[in-house]
């Protein structure tokens, strides 16, 4: 694709950044077919493709309305045009630096600008996040339907086992799963600690960053990640037998940031080395159980019928498809048939927020393809995926680690 970048973007870092991924796209439309908002809605600026010329037009200096802003909005950031494009594009930076640009250039309603900073002042922080949920469970009864069914029930959290191997990894716990689904946490401990890997615990740090840095905040992300970094670093710093063997992150959205560190701070003097070696270090759990001696774990799926959904982050963002899949039908269950696994389910982190209708759009459509083949229960591998699931599906839906853990509640 040609460009001409206009002179208040060409020679800065993210104006030369975009300009090559601009440059890396060659029009083809692949992407259209497995952008979930583009066979939602059919127009061209609601797909990768027409978003891609949005975000030029801003980039050459063109006016920019709130339509711009619209159709950015719009977009999941599921990745799955990146899965499909011939071309490598890296189609979510670009669209985190359109988004920048158009949030400063586009002001947003009063309504717009509130729900936003409500959003990047609750989710990020467990304390006030847990105190919000707290007062919306004794509010339960007089909530509307929709807000009533995203509220999680509480979860019974077994003890985790002490530090008793050689080989360690770090859980990051300032996320909002902590608070959400605190099973999964514990859960994974317990796992881990069966194949022989002690899971060490931090404190400080916090948010991945992710809610800032997908809401056109990036400063704030930054100073999320930079955080995260301070407080992992100790742990982090030593080599050799007692360094870590990995930070192992279980909510697939949170694992998909943690994994960009090195890229969003490559320009800081400070934080790029050591970004750069967090990002290494990330990964989801399925990348250590994938080898592992899996009879340690003592479960026995016993054929029981269990629909996978794999999170955008996992599959497309990550590039780990099957890999879940793989684990659990070694241990014995049986993975029922699901179409378009491709596609995003709606969750998309505060996109079930901000756009509830393309986003309850998406979920009835992701669950009628979880639910054909008669599941007992429903698996996935991200926080925000599985509390926009469980808000309408007819069966459980757990986190998959979960499955792996015979001291949670209703595991085989």
């Amino acid at each position: 694709m040609e460009t001409s970048i206009a002179a208040a973007y060409k020679d800065t870092p993210a104006g030369q950044e975009a300009d090559a991924i601009l440059r890396s796209c060659v029009h083809c439309g692949f992407c259209t077919a497995t952008c979930p908002t583009y066979q939602l809605l059919g127009d061209e600026l609601d797909g990768p493709r027409g978003r891609i010329y949005l975000i030029k037009q801003v980039l050459e200096g063109q006016p920019v309305s709130r339509v711009t802003q619209r159709h950015l909005d719009r977009c999941l950031t599921c990745t799955a045009c990146e899965t499909t494009c011939p071309s490598g594009v890296r189609y979510h930076h670009l669209l985190e630096i359109g988004r920048g640009l158009v949030e400063d250039l586009v002001p947003r309603s009063t309504g717009q600008r509130l729900s936003r900073a409500l959003l990047r002042a609750i989710i990020p922080f467990p304390k006030r996040l847990a105190w919000l949920l707290r007062l919306g469970r004794m509010a339960r009864p007089i909530l509307p339907e929709r807000l009533h069914r995203k509220l999680p029930d509480r979860q019974r959290v077994a003890p985790v086992p002490g530090i008793r191997h050689s080989r360690r990894v770090l859980v990051p716990g300032g996320c909002a799963q902590a608070v959400m689904t605190p099973a999964t946490g514990a859960a994974l401990a317990r796992v881990l600690d069966r194949i022989g890997i002690s899971v060490v615990g931090q404190t400080g740090g916090g948010c991945c960053g992710a809610v800032s840095f997908h809401l056109a905040a990036r400063d704030e992300g930054l100073d999320f990640m930079r955080r995260n970094i301070d407080a992992w670093w100790p742990y982090v710093e030593p080599r050799g037998e007692q360094g870590l063997e990995a930070i192992v992150v279980s909510a697939s959205g949170c694992a998909a940031m943690i994994k960009d560190y090195g890229h969003c701070l490559r320009l800081d003097p400070t934080y790029a080395e050591k970004a750069e070696r967090i990002s290494m270090l990330a990964k989801d759990p399925c990348e250590l159980l994938g080898d592992a001696d899996l009879s340690r774990l003592q479960v026995d799926g016993n054929g029981r019928k269990v629909a996978f959904h794999s999170p955008c982050t996992l599959q497309h963002t990550q590039k780990l498809p099957g890999r879940v899949e793989s684990i659990l039908k070694r241990l014995g269950f049986e993975l029922t048939q699901v179409a378009d696994p491709h596609l995003c389910c709606g969750s998309a982190g505060t996109y079930s927020l901000l756009q509830p209708d393309l986003s309850e759009r998406l979920l009835t459509n992701k669950l009628a393809s979880l639910e054909s083949g008669e599941a007992e229960l429903i698996a996935t591998a991200n926080v925000g995926c599985q509390l926009h699931l469980q808000s309408q599906a007819r069966v459980p839906v757990r986190h998959w680690i979960e499955l792996l853990d015979s001291d949670t509640d209703g595991n085989p």
